[in-house]
């Protein structure tokens, strides 16, 4: 299993918009590309006054899953979010190899 991991800085200004447009609609046209079986929505916790630092996660079964996702599927995604959000935030991308945990 793979974690495809998108940390993202926000201006402060942006964040109560952010989240909502994430869990509505982002993160559902992510999820509906039918590549990812599950994601979560974290908050760092050492933000600074001015910025909040969020992560998503999006877990795949493997690379050809999430070479199909960023071939046909993230380009149009990531310049949706960049129009929308433009200027006010910073991104970057890992990927996560899943290597022990519960499964409760």
């Amino acid at each position: 299993m793979l974690i495809y991991n998108v940390t993202i800085q926000l201006n402060q200004e942006i964040v109560t918009d952010w989240l909502e447009w994430m869990q509505q609609t982002h993160i559902p046209e992510v999820m509906e590309t039918g590549h990812f079986q599950e994601y979560q929505l974290l908050r760092l916790m050492d933000d600074k006054p001015e910025v909040s630092t969020f992560a998503v996660q999006y877990l795949c079964q493997g690379m050809d899953q999430l070479a199909l996702y960023q071939a046909n599927h993230a380009p149009a995604l990531q310049a949706s979010h960049r129009d929308r959000y433009d200027g006010k935030f910073v991104a970057f991308r890992t990927l996560l190899e899943r290597v022990g945990g519960s499964t409760k």
